[in-house]
């Protein structure tokens, strides 16, 4: 049992952990101290000064945050000292900092503006010069050095989390700035354009680069079938912009909402991730096939499903390009099916479809980008728009999200299986894929309670399990015995151990599962900006629950995804499904 302590905070007795520091000591007794660097379990600067309090036998104030809590401290979190300190100190950050709230495109969710009125602060005392503006538009990230505060929350995701190592602090003194060394721009380094920066920005020095006015533009041009897909891991998290518990699942509401927009159709990204599961899992078959039966594949298959994952490996593990699955992720094929199949019967020219998705992930508004990611001359999505960027389009249009009854997406492609739902989630993909495999191989159901395979669940970096194929089917005699070993992670930190192991020979894996953002597609970097990992098991237990609900919860089960093959693709992996469906990739290894 961890050893307490007593201490004295505005004069009423309390107790702490031993080992806390005063600012977690006081929130655990329900006691607030505003702070504005700090983020709870990842950045502890204190940088920005703001958490100040007093403590009796101290000469100084002292950073909340910094200090551990020792027995019997006395502390003050309100006196007139701490008051007037915390307001000069968030005054002087105000000094170098832009007063343009209304036209910056954090008004209304900025931490430091968030601040300002909290502390009653209504005009600064102090004027400093502004720093040295450098914007960055990038296809994914737009990072503004004006708005910066240098609390360094994103240098500590792209290196201690992530460990990526993109963004830096450089220079020194009034000059420094936070961005790659030696000048270089996000775009022109190994950014894998995660987002996870962006996620934990507390102003608007770094977010997502914005697509609404060009999905508005799209809405409002009568020559322009708009449509619109929506991911997984959404259906979780949106309802978190409009004050509903994280986790709650909203799939109906987001269906009303997006046809409130007047879009023409509305589709349901968990279509495509049922076709992806069929390509994938067919493909790693022929893999296994090939090399069981004497031939020559690259194994483990790795998944293609993250493109910010993608864009790692061409970066840094290069070598292993013929590893990844050449599926598109789901929301390109269903973008590529859309243009294609839907299109036909629908009898619309395929280049008057705009195709909107709507992302958990900024790395997917380069992916979009990518030249790989065309069929017949045009892209097969057209824009993306992130979780956040949705909810102001929303706003603007006056739609009251929360209280909006539940409708229904549109067919052919806006039915999805619960093993669909669970791409949200590290592990999902994963278990999709066995779910589909393992039937179609033996003809029986996963011996999992639930269909839940319960070792690759879970928020661990990186989670193993093996399935062996006993009494298979005659077509996969290949099979009879074989044990599929099998590695998920998520967060590129976990990606850079497994790919090691696998590039040094040391990994005995079949079939590997990554997603770039730590805990999977919940945690995407154009999620709500709830960084703490209550919302994410909230949010994962929100798509288990839809997977658990669904009637059909195996992509193989799917009838509209086996009446797109009946009518349209023949069988997975064929030429067809070859052109639209599968693509290649780019060694990027020179760029780092």
């Amino acid at each position: 049992m961890a050893e307490t302590i007593q201490l004295i905070i505005n004069g009423k007795h309390y107790e702490a952990m031993k080992g806390q520091t005063i600012l977690q000591a006081a929130k655990m007794n329900g006691i607030y101290i505003p702070s504005l660097c700090y983020l709870e379990g990842v950045h502890q600067y204190g940088s920005c000064r703001v958490c100040m309090v007093e403590v009796q036998g101290f000469r100084t104030l002292v950073a909340a945050c910094m200090v551990e809590a020792k027995d019997g401290m006395v502390i003050r979190t309100n006196s007139a000292r701490v008051r007037h300190a915390r307001k000069m100190n968030i005054e002087l950050i105000l000094s170098e900092h832009p007063q343009s709230c209304l036209s910056c495109g954090r008004n209304g969710s900025c931490e430091l503006q968030k601040l300002v009125a909290e502390q009653g602060i209504d005009h600064a005392h102090f004027k400093g010069s502004l720093r040295t503006a450098e914007m960055e538009i990038g296809l994914s990230i737009t990072r503004d050095t004006s708005k910066c505060i240098l609390c360094r929350r994103c240098v500590t995701i792209c290196n201690e989390i992530q460990k990526v190592g993109v963004l830096n602090a450089q220079n020194r003194g009034f000059k420094t700035f936070i961005g790659p060394a030696i000048g270089k721009h996000v775009s022109d380094v190994d950014c894998t354009n995660c987002g996870q920066c962006t996620l934990v920005c507390p102003v608007d020095a770094l977010s997502e680069t914005s697509s609404i006015d060009k999905v508005w533009d799209a809405l409002g041009n009568p020559d322009k079938h708009v449509v619109v897909q929506t991911a997984p891991a959404v259906r979780v998290s949106i309802g978190e912009e409009f004050g509903l518990p994280a986790g709650t699942p909203v799939t109906g509401k987001l269906a009303s909402a997006l046809r409130q927009l007047e879009f023409d159709e509305v589709f349901d990204t968990n279509f495509g991730a049922d076709l992806t599961i069929m390509e994938e899992g067919s493909e790693f078959l022929s893999r296994a096939k090939a090399v069981l039966t004497g031939g020559h594949a690259a194994l483990p298959l790795i998944t293609s499903c993250s493109p910010g994952w993608v864009k790692f490996l061409e970066h840094r593990y290069a070598g292993l390009i013929p590893n990844l699955s050449t599926c598109k992720s789901p929301h390109m094929m269903e973008g590529a099916i859309i243009k294609s199949y839907y299109a036909e019967k629908a009898g619309i020219h395929p280049e008057d479809i705009f195709v909107v998705s709507i992302m958990p992930c900024t790395a997917k508004k380069f992916e979009i980008a990518r030249p790989e990611m065309m069929n017949g001359g045009l892209p097969n999505v057209d824009a993306v728009l992130t979780v956040r960027e949705l909810a102001k389009m929303l706003r603007e249009a006056g739609i009251d999200f929360a209280n909006l009854p539940d409708g229904e997406y549109d067919s052919p492609m806006g039915n999805g299986t619960g093993a669909a739902d669970i791409f949200g989630v590290t592990g999902g993909v994963m278990e999709a894929a066995l779910r589909t495999v393992y039937e179609l191989v033996t003809g029986r159901e996963l011996p999992f309670e639930k269909l839940r395979v319960l070792p690759i669940e879970g928020n661990r970096m990186i989670k193993k399990a093996s399935l062996t194929f006993e009494n298979v089917l005659p077509e996969y005699a290949f099979l009879e015995g074989f044990t599929a070993n099998v590695a998920v992670t998520s967060g590129f930190e976990g990606a850079g151990i497994l790919m090691d192991e696998i590039a040094s020979g040391k990994a005995d894996y079949h079939f590997v599962e990554v997603m770039g953002c730590p805990g999977g597609c919940i945690v995407g970097g154009g999620q709500p900006r709830n960084y703490t990992l209550s919302k994410w098991h909230d949010r994962a237990q929100g798509i288990y629950h839809e997977d658990e609900r669904k009637p059909l919860r195996k992509s193989h089960e799917n009838p509209q995804v086996k009446q797109l093959y009946a009518e349209f693709l023949g069988t997975p992996l064929s030429h067809v499904s070859h052109e639209l469906l599968h693509t290649t990739y780019t060694d990027r290894s020179s760029i780092r």
